[in-house]
Order: structure tokens, then sequence, then C-alpha cells
């Protein structure tokens, strides 16, 4: 049973109608995209889409490897946080001073790289790459299906970014819990 195409069918059929029968592969991104709404993507999931698009699970799971925007289930210290800080570390960001941002950061949050925050909301990753060279330091900011790039930041300009979305989160659970 294809778990995905139970779940999301409208939402498949519309992705799919976008390519022509030939090119039905084009459309695994946009699958793993709707596949990782939950947070992550499961094993099932690979297995759902290279289903739908007649290719290897090996194929789907390369894509997944390879993209900074794709997470495969919750692995051990990232614990399934909400939002993902994924700061380039390429050559060019190196050069304007990531590493110390990056340090900072990890300094300030209490936490290293690829490890979650205490709250269980943010994991600080290193990436390859953002296409940002010139306007670095710079993070790719992953959560609540939104991807945002904060280009030219300061360590001030995050932490500020992190305290309204505490705000929000507590806001949130705050809500839940009356409604309960």
């Amino acid at each position: 049973m294809n778990e995905l195409l139970n779940s999301h069918h409208e939402e498949v059929e519309r992705i799919l109608a976008k390519y022509p029968p030939e090119h039905r592969r084009s459309a695994v991104m946009p699958l793993l995209l709707l596949s990782q709404r939950q947070g992550f993507i499961t094993r099932q999931s690979i297995s759902d889409i290279a289903g739908i698009l007649d290719i290897s699970t090996t194929e789907v799971a390369s894509i997944v490897g390879f993209y900074t925007l794709f997470h495969e289930e919750e692995s051990p210290g990232k614990g399934g946080a909400r939002y993902r800080i994924q700061v380039c570390t390429d050559l060019p960001c190196t050069l304007r001073g990531v590493e110390d941002f990056l340090e900072e950061l990890c300094e300030r949050l209490e936490v290293e790289v690829g490890e979650t925050t205490p709250d269980g909301l943010f994991v600080v990753e290193e990436v390859m790459c953002l296409a940002a060279c010139h306007r670095a330091p710079m993070f790719q900011f992953q959560g609540d299906g939104r991807i945002d790039y904060h280009e030219e930041q300061t360590i001030e300009t995050v932490l500020a970014l992190i305290d309204g979305l505490r705000v929000s989160a507590e806001a949130e659970r705050g809500k839940k819990e009356m409604e309960e």
C-alpha cells in the first residue's frame, strides 16, 4: 500500500500533472517536499515515491542525501527539532567570518553543531554553498513548512529571530493547554 498516495492523492496527482509521462521522474523533488511536511522524510515515503515514479528507492534516497533541503527520519542528536538553522561554511563564507559567527551562535544556544537546543526547537547545522557568497555570514532557515534565507547576519539578528520564534512557540503551547 502506498501511504503517500493514499493520504495525499489529489496533491500527488496535481504534482504529476505538471510533467509529461516520459519525464514523470522529474516530480521526485516536489513529492519529497510533500512527504516532508511532517518534518522529515521516512523510509516509507522514499519507497512510496519510488513506486509512484517507477524508479528505484536508491534514486530517491540519493536526492534526499544530496540536498540540504531534505531530512530523513529523526536522527540521534537532532531530536526532531522544529527549526533548522543551516549555516553556510563554504570557503567564501569562511573568508567573510562565518566561523566566528557559527561558533558564537552555538555558544549562545549552548549546543554544538548538529545538536538540538534543550527546548527542542532548534538544531544548528553546517552546510556547503547556499549561493550567497557575497552576503555572508548567511544561513538557510527551515521550519513550519518554510525555507527562508537570511543574509549579512550578525549574532544579534539571528538571536532576535530565535527569540521571536521561542515566544511564538510558547504562545502556541499555552493556547493548546487552554484548549485541553
